[in-house]
């Protein structure tokens, strides 16, 4: 397998930057807020869209979000539907191993999260190690970048890996030990299909092992989908991979792209954080000023963070019943907060003017993260 690598001084004062922000989101966490389940929903929406998108399924967070709370999507096909669905059952999976008290990593648990994510594609034999060699093309050139070991190594090397997700490099920091988790299965390649969901969803698991955060608040998966991140990503595999399975090959260049897409990405979930807690209490503000009912805050707040809003969401949230539901988001946009679209099964709620103007209050207000590599060395 490929090592863990030393960490530099600089790469040190990163990951106590990244540490610093993970105690301080872990510490607000603590405390209750209404608004922290729809965050943990829209952030595993975000991870879900992310790890999907680099592998080409592209599909809205409003859809996602859909599909999780058991809707038929408005946009999304039914076969990229498939490829979410999948994935947010893994995930969702992953989110109850982190809270495990009886947990131990085998193949078996690495086979079985692969079915759930790839399971109706029963022609890639999903779960089952792949029988053949594999090559990872460019999709816009067809050129091969990467070959993975031998089929018959594929067992042994798993197993070692296992091993090593158990017994090795214990002392090394978790955001590093979930780096090395990542590269190394999607180095192993060992399925025919699914392989970098997987090794994406794997660190997510270690950190969530790790007791960081929960998955939602610990995950860069949305990172990684991120615009030009991810062309960055498939950079720093190909720069330490070189085209072929070399486990001698120096792994410090890959760990320090994760250290500051953890840096880039806790800075945003900070600021999502803050930002939910001000928008909500501002909303009551608004909201109670006009005599609209406490509970309609989360419809506002789900518009808030994405495009839309659909009857069956708001009605789940607040255990209502669909009268209720429907009535309140008649008053919302009667009241110039919500824009209803479409009919029946296909209506939604877009921001109204109200809403459209907090929206871009607050969007005036956003800053550029900082890249921590680069405030350090300057």
């Amino acid at each position: 397998m490929y090592a863990t690598p030393a960490l530099d001084a600089v790469d040190e004062k990163v990951l106590a930057e990244i540490e610093e922000m993970r105690r301080d989101l872990k510490y607000r966490l603590a405390e209750a807020h209404r608004w922290d389940g729809l965050l943990r929903r829209q952030l595993q929406a975000r991870a879900i869209q992310g790890s999907n998108s680099i592998e080409g399924y592209h599909a809205s967070v409003e859809d996602i979000e859909s599909i999780m709370s058991g809707e038929d999507p408005l946009e999304t096909s039914a076969a990229v539907a498939r490829e979410i669905a999948g994935y947010r059952q893994a995930l969702t999976y992953i989110g109850t191993l982190s809270q495990a008290c009886a947990f131990h990593y085998d193949a078996g648990l690495l086979h079985a999260l692969n079915f759930m994510m790839i399971g109706h594609h029963a022609d890639k034999t999903p779960g089952t190690a792949r029988p053949g060699g594999i090559y990872v093309r460019n999709s816009a050139t067809g050129e091969v970048v990467y070959e993975g070991p031998d089929h018959e190594q594929v067992p042994g090397l798993l197993a070692e890996l296992v091993e090593w997700l158990n017994e090795g490099d214990l002392d090394a920091p978790s955001y590093v030990r979930a780096a090395m988790a990542h590269f190394n299965l999607v180095a192993i390649h060992p399925w025919r299909d699914g392989n970098g969901r997987m090794s994406r969803a794997l660190q997510t698991l270690v950190l969530g092992r790790d007791q960081i955060t929960t998955p939602e608040f610990s995950s860069i998966e949305e990172w990684l989908g991120t615009g030009e991140t991810t062309l960055e990503y498939y950079q720093a595999l190909r720069m330490v991979q070189n085209g072929q399975w070399s486990p001698h090959r120096d792994t410090l260049s890959w760990v320090r792209f994760v250290l500051r897409c953890h840096h880039m990405q806790a800075q945003r979930v900070g600021r999502r954080l803050a930002e939910a807690g001000e928008v909500w209490l501002l909303l009551e503000e608004r909201t109670g000023a006009q005599g609209l009912h406490p509970r309609t805050v989360s419809a506002l707040y789900q518009v808030f963070v994405s495009r839309r809003l659909r009857r069956g969401m708001y009605q789940a949230d607040e255990g209502l019943s669909q009268g209720q539901a429907a009535r309140d988001l008649r008053e919302l946009a009667a009241a110039g907060w919500l824009q209803p679209y479409g009919e029946t099964k296909g209506r939604f709620y877009a921001p109204g003017p109200n809403m459209t103007e907090i929206k871009a209050a607050f969007a005036e207000r956003a800053r550029p993260l900082r890249d921590p590599y680069r405030a350090l060395e300057s």
